[in-house]
């Protein structure tokens, strides 16, 4: 009898530990448990847990693949996409993999030069400069990669026009620019990073996604545990899998060691990781050394635009046609002006915005440059009023409505990756899945801005987050092909050497040619934040100033509110 029930011992203390466990796990419904008892058996909790989790197999939504291939399986269209779009970035490299800073790009031993063709310049024609790279020790460089970016200004005029740089991989740039207005300008031309530092950039995105990390909160009655999220977590611990149904976004938090995975409550940005870079590496970052630093002029870099001619000669006019780069705009008396497309009107009073919106909902979903529109709008507009919907600040959601004007605002941030401070679980919603949700139609807007989270993560990350955005836009105007839907591009920023590692502009402008590319062709509007930045005089902001924001509510209301052809 008793070797009968010998056999059965394993089984025994296996239901023991599990009555145990669950004893554990609802122990905040037995209110005569003092604290001492409950800190005395979580102990006990972790002693077994470290004791059985090597005998027992791990859970299958284990994290074991690189996160750039996270996700659902592409089809041969996609996969097709995505080789088309990596290669469409792809940055030239330097001949050597790794040189010491004195045979790096130096921006204070470089110099630019301003073509002449000897004729005269005029509105609508173009100008060229030409940018040669040298190292420290003054030598020419041999080869290209260097991020530079170029405009052209008139402080006088407070106008500006972003300029379009070609690498010709020698050691040589061409910046082109058309000249949209008569008057003083001058060329500008500024080092953003050396190619030594591009390639310490792109080595950080591929292999370290986890240099921004995130945090849940999971609480059940006196108990509370705080576990890192990511998309990839390293190591060999429990996870929970909290990929959407819908779109298959992939996300994973490591399992709290009491709780169950469905008592998360939160999401927040956990914080950086340091020491990210070798001696040799953190040199190519240098505040007043190779970030954003001008490169000055060899000769001057300052020109005199005329009036464009009534009668073109043909050649010119060919010429003109011919133009190497067009921009979408540029600023003239701080107001933009678009280059063809719709007119853009100037919404100076309130009441111009609210006959503009009247009877309009507005759905702006992403980051918290589009938060800017919404707080933008909130302020101007002293007929919009807040709901108190008990929302985070800076977090959201938020919503404004004006009841006689029949206008409701509404901003929601999007998904994981997002560095909010703390986002309830329950409002961590994917833009695609909301954008399901809506009927759509003429009094309709949506805005989409989603790029600035992204920028720790590969490539391929991003590609596959627009593409389930994109779906759903395609979905959305094939209901209602009459709903007006807006995208909002990337914008430039203030770096450091420490910005530069997450967030610096090479990442944003990587991801801002995937998001043209990915939208191109389709009925939906882009608002060129990049141009609207660069082309500016005020210093780059990762939220830019006021005057930036209301160019660009002024393109988004032009758009709302098309001006009639008389």
């Amino acid at each position: 009898m008793w070797g009968n029930l010998s056999k059965f011992t394993p089984l025994f203390l296996l239901l023991a530990l599990s009555g145990l466990i669950l004893l554990l796990r609802n122990i905040h419904t037995l209110e005569k448990f003092n604290c001492q008892t409950v800190s005395a058996l979580h102990q006990l909790q972790t002693k077994l847990d470290s004791a059985f989790r090597a005998a027992l197999p791990l859970p299958l939504d284990r994290n074991k693949t690189y996160c750039g291939l996270l996700g659902p399986d592409l089809t041969a269209n996609e996969a097709a996409e995505e080789r088309h779009l990596l290669d469409s970035i792809a940055w030239p490299e330097p001949r050597l993999s790794a040189v010491p800073l004195r045979q790096s790009s130096d921006p204070s031993r470089s110099f630019f030069v301003v073509l002449s063709s000897g004729g005269e310049l005029r509105v609508g024609g173009q100008l060229e400069a030409l940018v040669h790279m040298h190292d420290f020790q003054g030598q020419p460089k041999r080869h290209g990669g260097d991020f530079l970016l170029a405009r052209l200004a008139s402080p006088e005029l407070r106008a500006g026009v972003a300029g379009h740089v070609v690498d010709h991989q020698n050691g040589f740039y061409s910046v082109h620019f058309l000249l949209p207005w008569a008057g003083p300008a001058q060329v500008e031309v500024t080092l953003v990073h050396p190619s030594e530092a591009v390639q310490v950039l792109r080595r950080l995105r591929e292999e370290r996604p986890d240099r921004v990390f995130f945090k849940s909160l999971f609480r059940s009655g006196y108990f509370s545990e705080t576990t890192v999220c990511n998309l990839c977590l390293p190591g060999h611990q429990p996870l929970c899998n909290y990929t959407d149904r819908h779109t298959g976004e992939p996300w994973f938090c490591y399992k709290p060691k009491l709780l169950g995975c469905e008592s998360r409550i939160n999401h927040a940005k956990g914080g950086y990781q340091k020491r990210l870079l070798t001696n040799q590496e953190a040199l190519f970052f240098q505040n007043d050394v190779n970030i954003k630093v001008p490169i000055q002029a060899s000769g001057s870099a300052r020109v005199i635009v005329l009036p464009e001619r009534k009668e073109k000669p043909e050649a010119e006019k060919r010429k003109n046609t011919d133009a190497v780069f067009r921009p979408s705009g540029f600023y003239y008396q701080d107001a933009w002006q678009a280059f063809g497309g719709l007119p853009v009107r100037q919404f100076n009073d309130t009441t111009a915005i609210i006959e503009c919106l009247q009877g309009k909902v507005v759905h702006m979903f992403g980051d918290s440059t589009v938060r800017q529109w919404f707080e933008y709008l909130n302020a101007f507009v002293p007929d919009l009023k807040e709901f108190n919907l008990r929302s985070p600040k800076n977090v959201g959601p938020f919503l404004a409505v004006d009841s006689e004007h029949n206008i409701l605002l509404k901003y929601r941030c999007h998904g994981p990756p997002i560095r909010f401070s703390t986002v309830a679980a329950s409002e961590l919603r994917y833009v695609a899945n909301e954008l399901e949700g809506l009927p759509g139609g003429r009094d309709t807007v949506v805005v989409v801005t989603v790029w600035s989270h992204f920028s720790t993560f590969p490539v391929e990350v991003y590609i596959r987050r627009l593409r389930n955005i994109r779906r759903a836009v395609v979905r959305l105007l094939d209901r209602a092909p009459d709903t007006l839907v807006l995208i909002r591009t990337a914008n430039l920023q203030a770096l450091d050497p420490e910005v530069s590692l997450y967030n610096s502009d090479w990442f944003s402008l990587q991801l801002d040619a995937v998001l043209r590319a990915m939208f191109r062709g389709l009925p939906v509007v882009m608002v060129d934040a990049w141009e609207m930045t660069l082309a500016h005089w005020l210093p780059h902001a990762l939220h830019p100033p006021p005057i930036i924001v209301k160019n660009m509510i002024d393109v988004f209301l032009s758009h709302v509110c098309p001006k009639r052809r008389s």
